[in-house]
C-alpha cells in the first residue's frame, strides 16, 4: 500500500463508503481503485486527484496535501544516478535491494533521518 492509498483508505472509513461505492461516485472500476490504494498502479491523475478531492470534500491545505503526497506514492520508483557520484550510486542501489527487509524500526529512523537532511 501507498502512503496516498492509506489516506484514501481513511477517508474512505471515516466517511463510511465502500471501496466499490467510492469507485461508482467516481465513475471508475472499483479494481481500479483497489490496485491504485494497494500500490498496483502508478500515481493517479490530475483529474482524478481532484475528483477525489471533491468527493471527500477537501480543499485549500487538505487537498494540497493529499496531492502532495500522491506525488510521492508512486510504487514504482526510478533512481537516476547518471552523472553523479559513485556513492549516489551505491546508496541507490543498496537502498533499492533491500527496502522490503528493512524492519518497521529501521524504516523508521530511515524516514526521520531523510525528513532532517532533505528539508526544504
Amino acid at each position: 500500500m501507498t502512503p496516498f492509498g492509506e489516506r484514501v483508505r481513511e477517508l474512505r472509513a471515516r466517511k463510511g463508503v465502500s471501496l466499490k461505492e467510492m469507485a461508482t461516485e467516481l465513475e471508475i472500476s472499483s479494481a481500479y481503485l483497489s490496485a491504485l490504494e494497494h500500490g498496483h498502479k502508478g500515481v493517479p491523475s490530475p483529474m482524478l486527484l481532484r475528483q477525489i478531492c471533491t468527493y471527500f470534500g477537501l480543499i485549500w491545505d487538505e487537498a494540497e496535501a493529499l496531492e502532495r503526497l500522491a506525488g510521492l506514492s508512486d510504487p514504482r520508483v526510478v533512481v537516476d544516478t547518471a552523472g553523479l557520484t559513485p556513492d549516489h550510486t551505491l546508496v541507490a542501489n543498496l537502498l533499492a535491494r533491500r527496502i522490503a527487509r528493512l524492519t518497521p524500526d529501521a524504516l523508521a529512523q530511515l524516514l526521520d533521518l531523510l525528513k532532517t537532511l532533505l528539508k526544504d
